[in-house]
């Protein structure tokens, strides 16, 4: 009977602490990041990201805040969590299996190109000591962002039913992506693809947005439903306006471990550029 008074009160007390903690994790971000919009979202990639050059597109001389391969997944991720939350609301099931199958696939592809690619960047830096392996093929950014944006997809996927049964109290037991939703935002992702390859500066600017906030959003979510289940608030809200303090948790754990992760790196590196030495 006590432990109810005891935990309202610790609430209480997290109502005023979790903003404070908000507002000084996010001023200490915008003070040690680089200057600019883009250098902020340059601060969010450097923390997930290589970032090297050759491996990302650009607008004109100056690369995204993340190389191509993570270009594509993360900002395949934030528009595929956008688009469930207009067509999925709260349904709360794991897609059928066959949807599965296909996220398994693009797994897989993601997976494949990857370790090519990073034995291609590995070949490119041994001075000749992995010279006998074979590459399967030549790894480009035409491969990296439809392999990254379809990991991108199977991640939301998956992620956003997740919350909605992490969230709400009454749950809407059907999938959340069926196959025509399904095959919807696959073929938006397909276009939005297209449109980047163009190296349009009309769409390259909000790529480099939403693949730089998408991974902020992923972080946040993780961090926020982590806060949930650490509180034992799982399904106990019922409208949106109930989560602003989980989710500025989520926001506050997330800066703080971008600010770390990119205060290490900018340590060894000195450059908030891709790793010295890897140019391929």
């Amino acid at each position: 009977m006590e432990t109810k008074p005891i935990r309202e009160s610790f609430q209480n007390i997290l109502r005023w602490f979790v903003p404070i903690a908000a507002a000084l994790a996010f001023a200490a971000w915008m003070y040690l990041s680089p200057e600019g919009a883009l250098g902020k979202l340059d601060a969010i990639g450097y923390a997930v990201c290589h970032r090297i050059d050759a491996r990302s597109f650009h607008i004109d001389d100056r690369q995204l805040p993340l190389c191509a391969r993570c270009t594509g997944e993360f900002y395949a991720a934030g528009v595929a969590l956008i688009f469930q939350v207009f067509v999925s609301g709260k349904r709360s099931k794991l897609p059928s299996r066959g949807i599965i199958a296909v996220l398994v696939l693009f797994f897989l592809a993601f997976g494949i190109d990857g370790s090519n690619s990073y034995l291609y960047l590995l070949k490119q830096t041994s001075q000749g000591a992995l010279d006998k392996i074979p590459n399967l093929y030549i790894p480009n950014n035409i491969l990296r962002l439809f392999t990254g944006s379809g990991m991108g997809i199977a991640l939301a996927a998956v992620l956003y039913p997740i919350i909605n049964q992490t969230l709400w109290r009454d749950l809407d037991d059907r999938p959340a992506l069926d196959w025509k939703s399904f095959g919807g935002l696959v073929a938006l992702i397909i276009v939005l693809n297209l449109l980047v390859l163009t190296d349009s500066l009309f769409v390259l600017y909000p790529v480099a947005y939403v693949s730089a906030l998408g991974t902020l959003s992923l972080l946040v979510i993780v961090f926020a439903i982590l806060w949930i289940m650490i509180m034992r608030q799982d399904n106990s809200f019922e409208n949106v306006r109930q989560l602003w303090l989980p989710f500025l948790s989520g926001l506050t754990l997330a800066l703080l471990m971008i600010l770390s992760i990119d205060l290490v790196r900018l340590q060894f590196t000195g450059t908030w550029s891709g790793f010295p030495g890897m140019t391929g």
